[in-house]
């Protein structure tokens, strides 16, 4: 029997040996190399220039994992008491209400994408309403500015909404899975021991849904520190990075994929380190509320 189950394992090792192992071997290779000009041609040499090099790019990447805490904070505030809600509500509203949120998924990224920056344009939907509003000329008279439009586009901002819309969904689902299932006698137990609402969440619901808390933040956390389409479309090119930055040395005007190699590896590494260490957590909190 355990040698059928080992032939069913085959194809799923091809798989990411292709497709995982391989890349990543690919890229450790590229980003220890750089590429040198003599008389002869072009040679490949090995190097450590690549990650030395790196201090020019120390503000993209703490703007990017600064963004991207910032989104991951955002999406918690927001996913973790619509998940308690729709936990707490009968099966007809936990339906409606995954219909509601799962929906915008149906549609491309980009798709989403493009329509926050019509949005959040100059002269976008918000910034319409804010002058028929008299919004605007009120803001005016206050400040003594004279402005026609508030800057919505092309700013932090921008790319923190555009992030906690497109992954807000992430984080509600793995929370809400953890509290649907979450024995509920043990709630009544800690009611019956005279314990009160603020209590019950704090001692009970809070230390028990933290699985589903930590696997909504890694899943947020980390397409967020590497995206690049959100930053590029509603940052409007001034809020650089990492993907902006790989991005650009594989297919832009500074292409180097030793650089983005790089990058690459050093962004992998520090998002795995972050994710041992919220997994760690977990595990301790979960043996915690079993003591």
């Amino acid at each position: 029997m355990r040698n059928k189950r080992s032939l069913f394992a085959i194809p799923y090792v091809i798989w990411m040996a292709l497709f995982v192992v391989i890349p990543i071997v690919i890229m450790l290779v590229y980003s220890l190399t750089v590429a040198v000009t003599t008389d002869g041609g072009e040679s490949i040499q090995f190097s450590l220039e690549n990650f030395t090099g790196m201090g020019l790019y120390v503000s993209v990447f703490a703007r990017s994992f600064w963004l991207a805490i910032i989104a991951t904070l955002v999406c918690l505030l927001i996913g973790y008491p619509v998940s308690y809600l729709m936990a707490k509500e009968g099966a007809g509203f936990q339906r409606v209400a995954m219909a509601l949120i799962m929906l915008p998924m149906w549609m491309n990224f980009l798709l989403r994408t493009y329509s926050w920056m019509s949005i959040l344009e100059n002269n976008g939907l918000l910034n319409q309403l804010f002058q028929k509003l008299g919004i605007i000329a009120l803001y005016n008279s206050l400040t003594g500015q004279n402005i026609e439009y508030f800057q919505m586009i092309r700013t932090p901002g921008a790319v923190v909404l555009g992030m906690v819309y497109n992954y807000l969904p992430f984080m509600i689902l793995p929370i809400y899975s953890v509290l649907s299932k979450m024995d509920r006698s043990l709630v009544e137990a800690a009611q019956d021991l005279g314990a009160g609402t603020a209590d019950v969440f704090r001692r009970v619901t809070l230390p028990l849904s933290l699985p589903g808390v930590l696997s909504g933040v890694t899943m947020v956390f980390v397409p967020s520190v590497s995206t690049f389409a959100i930053s590029r479309l509603l940052g409007g090119g001034t809020q650089m990075m990492l993907g902006d930055l790989i991005e650009n040395q594989f297919l832009g005007g500074a292409y180097n994929p030793h650089l983005g190699a790089a990058i690459s590896m050093v962004m992998m590494a520090i998002v795995l380190i972050c994710m041992l260490v919220m997994n760690h957590f977990g595990e301790g909190e979960e043996q915690a509320v079993m003591l």
